[in-house]
């Protein structure tokens, strides 16, 4: 079976929770909603067929059918198919073993040309469909602004703006515009030892009661919470976020192994930039890192900039990632318990300089942005910047480098991997969070074509 739907969920709550699985019929994938019947290859109007394409995390070569709407409907493994059409319903284009990805997915982004999303308000509507627009040309497909700690007040008002332009974008049609899949909370409920560049006088305590001041009336619009789980003495914050749909990611932490694992199985299914503010890995005291890179369901976030973590530390990362993570079908070859994230800061677009950055300024300089003390505070690289370095510094072959920006984000959220087809969904009564999830599932507002130049054996993609 080409199992192009792996997940690092149980596979039986995966089936209830109604998230689509891959079913085969013949050497042909097919896709449905529920994963209790299998269902023939769909053949439907305006759809386009890639031939002797490569996928990332599979080997050996594939057709692919795709819809008008970016959904992947069926799946063959070529022997190649002619480069004409062999159905008059279906543009056909043979990509001669490149490689075919669904668009970036970006977990953490502060920012972009020049706006810092916690600064958002009701007058910057129109710049953060222009940050969609251009995060779109960047071959992002959908991403969440990421708020870092800042006043409550701040946080509030940001949250407001953004599921505004989240709602004008999925009620209107804007072509090549990154999608907003919720927001990433970085903080405020984090370490003061590992805050990093977050302001010590905005942090808060991890309490039940605290959660609810910092979510207000905006739980619907948080899709991930970073948070320093040895804050909680009582252990029901975790378990009060997963009620809500909110995937809790690990990170601004002194947190023991003790304490990780304890957190993990509350619920917290992530770690925030691995390396970065936290613990560092040690022989005796493997701390949060530790306990999350042998754990099978938890994925961490890394930044590929070649500053935030050295690109040895990348390579262990990755290999350690690989492990035994990896599905067991041969099909699925990439490391699961990682996924790329950008980091990017509202710089993200702008030349190298000095910005603005809540109270402080920031210094850019080739791409890394610096407080003025020297703290490392982001980049300025785009998320596909990393899989090009990860395949520059040998750390990843091709597909695995792009499955990391592409596929394992998909699946730290408990979507599948590839956007896939599924029917009309209006009679879906199950909560609006489940229901957005599943609906993000549906279609890549782009595909994406890899290839590596012959001349310089650097890693390039284009808009499909």
């Amino acid at each position: 079976m080409q199992d192009l739907n792996p997940t690092h969920a149980d596979p039986e709550s995966e089936s209830k929770s109604g998230h689509s699985v891959a079913h085969s019929t013949g050497n042909v994938t097919s896709l449905n909603v529920t994963g209790l019947d299998d269902l023939n290859p769909i053949e439907i109007e305006n759809s386009r067929r890639i031939v002797n394409a490569r996928l990332p995390g599979h080997e050996g070569l594939y057709s692919v059918m795709l819809s008008d709407q970016g959904a992947l409907i069926s799946v063959e493994r070529s022997p190649a198919l002619p480069a004409s059409p062999t159905s008059p319903a279906a543009d056909c284009l043979d990509v001669n073993g490149d490689w075919l990805s669904p668009g970036g997915v970006d977990l953490q982004i502060n920012g972009a040309l020049g706006l810092a999303f916690p600064d958002l308000d009701n007058h910057d509507v129109a710049s953060l469909l222009e940050i969609c627009r251009f995060l779109g040309r960047q071959g992002i497909d959908g991403f969440l602004p990421t708020l870092v700690t800042t006043a409550i007040a701040n946080i509030h008002r940001a949250l407001s703006v953004i599921a505004k332009v989240q709602h004008q974008i999925q009620q209107e049609s804007f072509p090549g515009v990154a999608q907003i899949w919720g927001v990433h909370l970085e903080g405020p409920c984090l370490n003061r030892e590992k805050r990093g560049a977050h302001p010590d006088e905005h942090l808060q305590p991890l309490t039940l009661d605290g959660i609810k001041n910092v979510l207000g009336d905006h739980a619907h619009c948080v899709t991930v919470m970073t948070l320093a789980p040895e804050l909680d003495s009582t252990g029901t914050v975790i378990p009060y976020l997963r009620s809500l749909g909110i995937v809790v990611s690990l990170g601004h932490s002194q947190a023991t192994v003790e304490q990780a694992e304890a957190a993990f199985s509350r619920g917290a299914t992530m770690v925030t930039h691995a390396f970065n503010a936290m613990p560092s890995l040690h022989h005796r005291k493997p701390g949060m890192l530790g306990a999350a890179l042998v754990h099978p369901n938890v994925a961490c976030g890394l930044i590929a900039d070649g500053q935030h973590v050295c690109p040895t530390m990348l390579e262990l990362l990755v290999r350690a990632g690989r492990g035994d993570r990896t599905n067991n079908s041969s099909e699925s070859r990439y490391p699961q318990g990682l996924f790329l994230v950008s980091d990017a800061l509202s710089p993200l677009g702008l030349p190298d300089g000095t910005y603005p950055w809540d109270t402080r300024q920031i210094q850019v300089k080739n791409g890394t942005a610096q407080l003025e003390d020297g703290t490392l505070a982001g980049t300025t690289h785009p998320l596909l910047v990393g899989v090009q370095n990860l395949v520059k510094w040998g750390i990843c072959d091709v597909g695995e480098a792009i499955a990391l920006a592409t596929l394992a984000p998909r699946r730290a959220l408990g979507l599948p991997p590839f956007p896939m087809y599924l029917p009309d969904m209006s009679s879906d009564t199950r909560s609006s969070a489940a229901s957005l999830a599943l609906k993000r599932s549906r279609h890549s507002s782009q595909w994406l074509r890899w290839s590596l130049n012959p001349q310089t054996q650097a890693l390039e993609w284009t808009p499909l």
